[in-house]
């Protein structure tokens, strides 16, 4: 009885293939606790870096203002009038706001001003699981999910779709959700923003690994034989 090895050994097989879903926030849930992009340069959440460009607009002051300033490696930029200002930890608000408040001290009255991120090279992104190239990857801009997948070549054969999930540090707290990302490319749900320091999992299914291993494993049992042997 061939069969009874072969049948012992595909059972270990589809055991060890079995994993429980991760306990996490997905649908609606997941979104809140990380949104989808909504068109904005840059997130809201974002720490401005070294080495990142950022555009610096004074209304109606084209003399103070400037494109693609890159912020040296101490956080510093140089800026018309102010000087050196520190960029680094800052979200473009809040360095807009203080900007605001330096040239309104000495040289503009009630200045407006806009800063926006133009490429971020300070923030890098991991992602793991089944994907075709795992690893950490560079953050050059504004970066959704899918995005990320591209980054790593795709997913596999093996990867299950519906159980993609995103981790991130929260207020000092790790978090993570599971996203759908065939809803995603079909259009039925949103792309959600990738910040960096995040980790993408891109799990497995159970069903497509139990059955690769079984065909892999079919030429060591000789069950596909020539008919007549």
């Amino acid at each position: 009885m061939r069969c009874a090895p072969l049948l012992a050994f595909v059972v270990v097989l589809g055991g060890c293939a079995q994993q429980p879903p991760p306990n996490l926030p997905a649908g609606q849930e997941a979104y809140s606790l990380m949104p989808a992009n909504n068109g904005n340069v840059a997130a809201p959440d974002y720490r401005i870096g070294a080495q990142d460009s950022i555009d610096v607009a004074v209304f109606q002051e084209p003399d103070l203002s400037a494109k693609a300033i890159q912020v040296d490696a101490a956080g510093q930029i140089a800026l018309p009038l102010v000087g050196s200002v520190n960029a680094k930890g800052k979200t473009a608000a809040e360095l807009a706001r203080e900007l605001e408040k330096m040239y309104g001290a000495r040289y503009l009255r009630n200045p407006q001003v806009t800063v926006t991120v133009a490429s971020s090279v300070s923030q890098k992104v991991s992602i793991q699981g089944e994907v075709k190239e795992p690893g950490v990857y560079q953050l050059t801009g504004p970066t959704t999910l899918l995005d990320v997948l591209s980054l790593a070549k795709g997913e596999t054969e093996l990867a299950k779709l519906d159980q993609v999930v995103v981790f991130r540090t929260i207020n000092r707290q790790r978090m993570g959700a599971v996203f759908d990302v065939a809803s995603i490319r079909s259009g039925s749900a949103a792309d959600p923003v990738i910040q960096g320091n995040d980790m993408v999992v891109v799990g497995y299914s159970a069903a497509r690994r139990f059955w690769n291993n079984v065909v892999n494993s079919a030429g060591v049992f000789n069950i596909f034989r020539p008919l007549g042997l």
